[in-house]
């Protein structure tokens, strides 16, 4: 027995999905604002890359992590002795820390007018958030070329049409 398609009904609670037509504009536009942000980011954090760079020549002290958290972030305090008083400072900004756990031992530099501008030992390079600017930069560029290439294909569409 054939049935004609007209005849045949959904089941109770069956989906049904509806095709979406793609959005060029759109699809430019997104890309565009997620291009802004990662230009953002990438701008914050060559401050950063260059404030740790100027910690390579301050005073070297052992310390203990005191509060941890995301240290790329800036969420980090470390506890240590300089000018014999104990100091909580924050790592900043670009810091590495990645799975340290609260009372870790670490080695920081400090700045000897001002002992809370601190980093990480290993962090006086830069290089960790001065890659993270690049990488960000270049995220930037890329999506800023796609959301231009998507306006491109848009407005061609849309010509071809007419």
């Amino acid at each position: 027995m054939v049935r004609d398609v007209d005849d045949i009904t959904d089941p109770p609670g069956a989906q049904h999905w509806v095709r979406v037509k793609p959005r060029p504009l759109a699809a430019a536009g997104t890309g565009l604002c997620v291009a802004l942000l990662l230009a953002a980011l990438s701008l914050l954090l060559l401050p950063a890359a260059q404030h740790l760079r100027s910690l390579q020549g301050g005073v070297q002290a052992p310390a203990t992590l005191h509060e941890a958290g995301p240290c790329i972030l800036g969420d980090c305090r470390v506890k240590f002795e300089a000018n014999e008083r104990t100091v909580v400072a924050n790592l900043p900004v670009g810091s590495s820390g990645g799975k340290r756990s609260v009372g870790d031992r670490m080695t920081v530099r400090y700045q000897a007018d001002d002992p809370r501008m601190v980093a990480h030992e290993d962090d006086v390079d830069g290089g960790g958030a001065a890659a993270l600017a690049m990488t960000s930069g270049v995220g930037a560029l890329a999506f800023l070329l796609m959301s231009v290439m998507a306006a491109v294909h848009a407005v061609r569409q849309r010509h071809s049409r007419r």
